[in-house]
């Protein structure tokens, strides 16, 4: 990313940020034209009452007519209050939108995430560019977050610079009456071009100097997500409840102060505070001097016009809050544009995760529905490896099986096993070799047709803190009845009756305060009822029972196998109690299928890996009629 506003073009920066604003205006409608009318009757506001006051000085300081003075203080009060209102209307409704904005922004980058493909959503990189971008919001709202600052500080410098120029013209046309002596010099053209230069100079030097400063700012992204880093991963330890154990048994916190007392991105003495005392705080002086000096030449100029005759003394009032006004819109201006650079680098990022292109074919053909559920699936010669591995993940393997059938698929830990299920389920596609279903490549099937015939648990399986009917049919309105067979048939029917609200019991307490936790065997039970409750052609296990002991493990599978009914099942599970009612093993090592059969061909084979991983088993239990029932 870069990190020097110098880099970035005004043509680039009006660019991406035209983008963006396109891209967030779908997702926060009526935002951006609320924020335009509140930026409108703000910048114009104070310009009407300015020049209706300075008339009714005017008034005052010369004939003080009252057919003259009335209608003017009534159309002061009168247009006060109606700015007031409507500015006040709009403020709430802007703020109102600000708030919906600071939510719904981020849908842009859930839609994003739902969409893309499994490969990137599995990859690191795409995480850490997340990452990246929330660390930048949250340092000094970098990245999307400033579009509507942005917007809304152009849009008032602009219409602002109009009104100032209206009230501020006559300044300059108005002449001083040729009895004002040596004042006269006031009406001659180089001496105006040299005032409108000096102001013109001025305005531009302080936003400069903020910009300046701001440059440093974006130079230090980098130690400012680190450091935000180090206290998001180390600042709130204490207080996780997940990790309270640990924390203890351990000594884990003297580990975070450790990381909170070396990284000193935003301590006294760090990066931060140092270009504060610095350059920063140089910059930003100057820019302040600057303004200031602004002020006292627009005074000067006012006056000295004022005192040679050339406009009253309610003018007075008029020109130096108008141009005063004027200069401050240009500075506004200059400052949001060199604020607006400063953020194309931030911008950047977010596109490097928008634009992540998905890149998995979805494919055309209906998934046949089948009212037999008889489907052939068969690997062909299929290899795999993950992006940016250098070693397979799975070589040359060639599997075939019909649904109805019960697969086991076993091995150590790293010989292929998950890795199998997920080409199965094409989250992700091979680089060598075929996927069949009746004979056709499943890359030729419409990809959200295609995920619909199975059901999987996964060994990393997630529930969400809904109803328990919510988690396990996967949406709000779903058919009691099936839920709470499902439920029963994973063996979670007693925990189920004693539930104080049934169905309708919250899981954990992130929302509901009343919510129930489970434990690591209940959830994976409820999982089990959600793939059950699904009723897919395929249902896929792998290895969901690893927190349940043998005994429960052995009751759920004996129980799955009767309640698969004609579904194809396919269990990945270290425990090969669970394979000996299969109607085939697969067994896998270094990414190759090394043996298949049944539980007692494979067995047969004494030499075989399959009869060695059953053996080291078998040697933990209390006599060899043990094992044969477990």
């Amino acid at each position: 990313m870069a990190t020097q506003t110098e880099k970035v073009t005004f043509q680039e920066t009006f660019r991406i940020h035209a983008r963006a604003f396109q891209d967030i205006r779908k997702y926060c409608p009526g935002v951006f034209w609320v924020t335009a009318c509140h930026s409108v009757i703000s910048a114009l506001s104070p310009y009407i009452t300015i020049y209706f006051s300075a008339q009714i000085i005017n008034e005052l300081a010369d004939s003080r007519n009252p057919d003259i003075l009335w209608p003017l203080v009534f159309l002061t009060i009168g247009s006060t209050a109606l700015l007031a209102l409507l500015t006040g209307i709009l403020a709430r409704y802007k703020e109102a939108k600000r708030k919906q904005y600071a939510v719904r922004k981020n849908y842009i980058f859930a839609d994003k995430m739902m969409s893309m493909d499994f490969a990137d959503i599995d990859n690191a990189a795409t995480h850490d560019t997340l990452s990246q971008i929330k660390q930048n919001e949250q340092w000094t709202g970098w990245g999307l977050n400033m579009l509507f600052n942005f917007y809304a500080d152009f849009l008032q410098s602009v219409f602002g610079i109009f009104g100032a120029v209206a009230l501020t013209a006559s300044l300059f046309i108005r002449s001083v009456p040729e009895t004002a002596g040596t004042l006269t010099i006031l009406n001659h053209p180089i001496f105006i071009l040299v005032i409108l230069s000096l102001l013109a100079l001025a305005s531009a030097l302080g936003p400069m100097c903020r910009n300046k400063a701001l440059d440093y700012e974006v130079t230090c992204a980098e130690n400012a997500r680190f450091g935000n880093r180090i206290f998001g991963a180390f600042g709130f330890l204490p207080g996780d409840a997940s990790r309270a154990q640990d924390i203890r048994m351990y000594n884990q916190q003297a580990i975070a102060r450790h990381y909170m007392d070396m990284d000193k991105t935003f301590s006294v003495g760090g990066i931060m505070s140092k270009l504060a005392a610095g350059p920063v705080g140089a910059w930003n002086a100057a820019s302040g001097c600057i303004g200031a000096v602004l002020t006292g030449i627009v005074y000067v100029f006012v006056c000295l016009k004022a005192w040679a005759g050339a406009f009253g003394v309610g003018s007075v009032t008029q020109y130096v809050g108008a141009v005063t006004a004027l200069f401050s819109n240009v500075s506004l201006m200059i400052e949001t544009i060199g604020t607006m650079r400063g953020n194309v680098p931030f911008l950047h990022t977010v596109y490097d995760f928008l634009d992540i292109p998905n890149n998995m074919y979805q494919g055309s053909l209906t998934t046949e529905k089948r009212s037999d559920r008889q489907y052939d699936v068969e690997f062909r010669d299929v290899s795999f490896r993950y992006p940016g591995a250098s070693d397979w993940s799975l070589r040359h393997v060639s599997i075939k099986f019909k649904v109805g059938s019960r697969l086991a698929v076993v091995g150590e830990n790293g010989s292929g096993k998950s890795t199998f299920i997920k080409l199965l389920c094409r989250l992700y596609d091979p680089q060598e070799g075929q996927i069949l279903l009746n004979g056709i490549d499943i890359r030729k099937y419409r990809y959200d047709d295609y995920t619909k015939i199975f059901s999987v648990v996964f060994q990393d399986f997630q529930l969400l803190s809904q109803p328990l009917g919510a988690n396990v049919a996967g949406c709000k309105e779903y058919d009691p009845v099936r839920v709470k067979k499902a439920l029963t048939d994973a063996g979670f029917g007693e925990r189920l009756a004693s539930m104080p609200q049934g169905l309708d019991t919250y899981l954990f307490r992130d929302i509901e305060k009343d919510g129930v936790d489970v434990s690591g065997g209940e959830a994976q039970k409820i999982a089990i009822a959600r793939a059950l409750y699904k009723d897919a052609p395929f249902i896929i296990l792998d290895e969901p029972t690893a927190a349940l002991d043998p005994i429960a493990e052995a009751e759920i599978y004996a129980k799955f196998n009767e309640i698969s009914g004609d579904r194809t099942a396919i269990y990945i599970s270290h425990r090969l109690s669970s394979c000996k009612f299969c109607d085939e093993i697969v067994v896998f090592e270094n990414g190759a299928v090394i043996q298949q059969g049944t539980h007692e061909q494979l067995l047969a084979d004494a030499d075989g890996k399959y009869c060695k991983l059953w053996s080291a088993q078998a040697q933990y239990y209390t006599n060899p009629s043990e094992s044969d029932a477990y």
